[in-house]
């Protein structure tokens, strides 16, 4: 198990005139591992994704991105990752193979068909590559955003709320993708507000509340939070919920819930 940082972050701030997001976030991501970054709404998660990937500048600390610095190295950075957002971003009018080769062909990338029928192939889309995007099903869409963000093979993959909107068997194609990605070396920053979802997929995980990390490590590194229930002879892990409300306070449990 490789254990180099393809994601440092250090004392990353940013507010939006007078509003604090970001109020000093920490946090390491080993190579290849999948990591989760939980919070509720609010918390910081979509604007800590975006400094990570420059889209938006931060107002101080460091953020380096498979060694790169995202200040002062952002051409750098944006070759070495990619970008999904809460909502596919596909051509509903073209089928999915001319999604796949129109990307490829903006890269600038050889051979753009032979790269679209392969990642067809890796997400399970060849049956569908000659229908319209416009007669996919949710979970067949993102998984076609997915193989879009990953052509030119970048090493490190930021999924914003990727299940955002998805139903129970959609979720779970996209977690088989996530979970594929992750098994051929890319690394995954995930950010969601589904506690059965960083349960289910991540290395590690760490809590964003109110623009601070309040709690990082795997899960039974947090488990180790709280100390387990014990009902007669049985004992009782806490799951994943339970350790986010404990430590964030009660009053978010409307807010962020784990999702059936």
């Amino acid at each position: 198990m490789t254990t180099k940082t393809a994601i440092d972050v250090s004392g990353l701030t940013k507010s939006y005139g007078d509003n604090p997001v970001l109020r000093g976030v920490d946090l390491k991501v080993r190579s290849g591992a999948i990591f989760a970054l939980l919070g509720s709404n609010g918390a910081g998660k979509t604007t800590t994704v975006r400094i990570l990937s420059t889209l938006v500048k931060a107002d101080g600390g460091t953020a380096m991105v498979n060694g790169y610095n995202v200040a002062t190295e952002p051409a750098q950075v944006r070759r070495s990752i990619s970008l999904t957002g809460q909502f596919a971003a596909v051509d509903e009018i073209l089928t999915g193979r001319e999604n796949l080769v129109l990307v490829a062909r903006l890269r600038r990338l050889a051979d753009p068909a032979a790269i679209a029928d392969d990642l067809l192939a890796r997400f399970d889309l060849l049956d569908a590559a000659g229908r319209r995007v416009a007669t996919y099903s949710g979970g067949m869409r993102r998984r076609l955003d997915i193989a879009m963000s990953l052509i030119g093979n970048p090493p490190v993959l930021f999924l914003d709320e990727p299940t955002t909107g998805l139903d129970p068997q959609a979720r779970l194609e996209v977690w088989a993708t996530v979970r594929e990605l992750a098994g051929r070396g890319t690394t995954v920053l995930l950010t969601t507000q589904y506690l059965d979802e960083a349960e289910q997929l991540a290395d590690a995980i760490a809590i964003l509340h109110q623009g601070r990390i309040i709690a990082n490590g795997t899960l039974a590194e947090l488990k180790e939070l709280l100390p387990p229930a014990k009902v007669e002879y049985v004992q009782k892990q806490p799951s994943l919920e339970e350790i986010f409300l404990t430590i964030v306070g009660h009053g978010e449990s409307n807010a962020i819930r784990s999702q059936s």
